[in-house]
């Protein structure tokens, strides 16, 4: 009987929808890799993949919500002593799960768009020896609510272009955590979408 209501539920909320959704393009799912700038320790950048989904109310407002993981970074140190010089590469374990989710404000349904967006969501830093699986994915977002996991927010804004149903996105931001103070991140992100 529970889930029975579950269902009607779930059936309400996608009617509601349905007189936002009468435009010919009612939303869009994405890929996307992901590099990310972490403004305050120097030189940390880090490149990962990521996906999304945008369901649009009417021509110009939608609502969008995205994930991506970015891999841990290797960093290189070299050292001379008086003889000789070395190099040593050493594996950080450190790696990157953020999650965002808000309006987006764009410019209509042609081949050529522009776009606006502030999001919310979640950065979380996870120091982990694992090399990068879809088990260390899954297992990352599963101990969300054991680790350390900080407020973001996501002031940002690209450019879409389409051919028929099938486009690219490039998105351009500020990824801004809250973790005792503001830090500031240049985020960006490119790759292919699809309009439904």
């Amino acid at each position: 009987m529970k889930r029975f209501f579950i269902l009607i539920a779930v059936a309400v909320c996608f009617m509601s929808f349905a007189p936002f959704a009468s435009a010919q393009e009612h939303g869009q799912v994405g890929a996307f890799a992901s590099y990310l700038d972490l403004g305050d320790t120097g030189n940390t950048n880090f490149a990962g993949l990521g996906g999304r989904v945008l369901v649009n109310f009417d021509r110009y407002i939608g609502v969008e919500a995205e994930m991506s993981y970015d891999f841990e970074q290797t960093f290189s140190e070299g050292y001379t002593n008086p003889t000789t010089a070395h190099v040593t590469v050493v594996q950080s374990n450190l790696s990157v799960l953020d999650g965002l989710f808000g309006p987006v404000l764009q410019t209509g349904h042609g081949p050529f768009r522009v776009f606006v967006t502030v999001k919310g969501g979640f950065i979380n830093f996870r120091f982990n020896p694992e090399s990068a699986s879809f088990n260390s994915f899954t297992s990352s977002v599963s101990n969300l609510r054991s680790s350390d996991v900080s407020a973001v927010l996501y002031p940002g804004g690209g450019v879409e272009a389409h051919l028929g149903p099938v486009g690219l996105r490039l998105d351009v931001g500020d990824e801004m955590y809250f973790n005792n103070g503001t830090y500031n991140n240049l985020r960006v992100t490119f790759g292919p979408i699809i309009r439904f």
